[in-house]
């Protein structure tokens, strides 16, 4: 199901990524400045979490499969600019999708796939939301807000010290305020 389900998406995106496809990503100037934010909860009762979504179902991913983990950066990350990941081999995708800690959480909104998160266990108890987001069909259809709230909810619920995630000024432009109305704190920024 999970197969059909990537699949009807990459269709419904014009075919514009496949599992072993290269993605034309605009590059940015040279001049260009980006800001990262770095935000962090210390507590689970500082969550403002959403109500849950109408036909929002939200998925662990317990079997290992990187080419899945990779269709789904590609698919979400394309608007956004993730460019890390895209010229890794297929060693470096199975080390990463592979690697302990590493939880993976599939969204699908009416049976489609919607969009995605990855946390990944730290020592000393930190979570970190290292991939969240949604596919361009699912954007402004109010769903963020609760995928996000599950993404944190899942993070404590691991027994979490701290949650804590990393977005930029090339995200969405509601990812950061996002980020802050379910309770998170700005602790650090940084421009490059």
């Amino acid at each position: 199901m999970l197969a059909v389900n990537l699949n009807h998406s990459i269709q419904r995106l014009g075919g514009l990524v496949t599992a072993n496809a290269k993605i034309d990503i605009c590059k940015l100037p040279p001049d260009a400045a980006v800001k990262t934010y770095y935000l962090e909860m210390l507590s689970p009762d500082d969550l403002n979490g959403k109500p849950p979504v109408q036909n929002l179902r939200i998925v662990e991913r317990k079997s290992r499969d990187f080419e899945f983990n990779k269709r789904l950066y590609a698919l979400v990350g394309q608007q956004w600019q993730w460019l890390d990941k895209l010229s890794w081999s297929e060693e470096q995708w199975k080390a990463y999708a592979e690697a302990p800690g590493l939880l993976t959480h599939v969204a699908y909104f009416e049976g489609a796939l919607a969009g995605y998160y990855e946390l990944q266990e730290h020592a000393g108890g930190d979570v970190e939301i290292t991939y969240f987001g949604l596919l361009p069909d699912f954007i402004g259809r109010g769903l963020g807000g609760y995928l996000l709230t599950s993404a944190i909810q899942f993070a404590w619920g691991t027994g979490a010290s701290r949650v804590w995630v990393h977005t930029c000024s090339l995200d969405h432009p509601g990812a950061l305020a996002n980020y802050q109305a379910r309770g998170m704190r700005l602790y650090k920024t940084e421009t490059s």
